[in-house]
């Protein structure tokens, strides 16, 4: 059975950073997408970063390309986040999906078949 478990999330200030970790288990992720999404308060669930994990190949939120950085290493994926803003206050979700050919990168909630419990990102003004 497929477990993703969200940790690092917290208080910053802003312009500050944060590393938020996933840890992933129940079976090989290779083969997989691995994707960061977030929600704010009363928003949708928005598409943060994301990436294949044989070849690693990442794609971003045209928002937070330049300052977040998506990786993954054995089980774990990571998304680094530098010079958060308060509009980035929100709860991270990590999700997985077996990799699509036609759409490896996918950028929808919908898109994705497991989903951590999240972890809160607040950034102070």
């Amino acid at each position: 059975q497929v477990q993703l478990v969200e940790s690092g999330g917290g208080l910053v200030q802003k312009g500050g950073s944060l590393r938020l970790s996933c840890a992933a288990s129940g079976r090989t992720f290779s083969g997989y997408t691995m994707a960061w999404f977030r929600q704010a308060a009363g928003k949708e669930r928005d598409f943060v970063a994301a990436i294949t994990w044989t070849f690693g190949s990442t794609g971003y939120a045209s928002s937070v390309r330049d300052r977040f950085t998506i990786s993954r290493d054995r089980n774990t994926v990571y998304l680094h986040m530098n010079n958060l803003k308060p509009r980035e206050r929100a709860v991270y979700y990590c999700a997985a999906v077996p990799l699509r050919p036609g759409r490896p990168l996918a950028r929808h909630w919908n898109a994705y078949a497991y989903w951590g419990q999240g972890t809160e990102v607040t950034v102070s003004a």
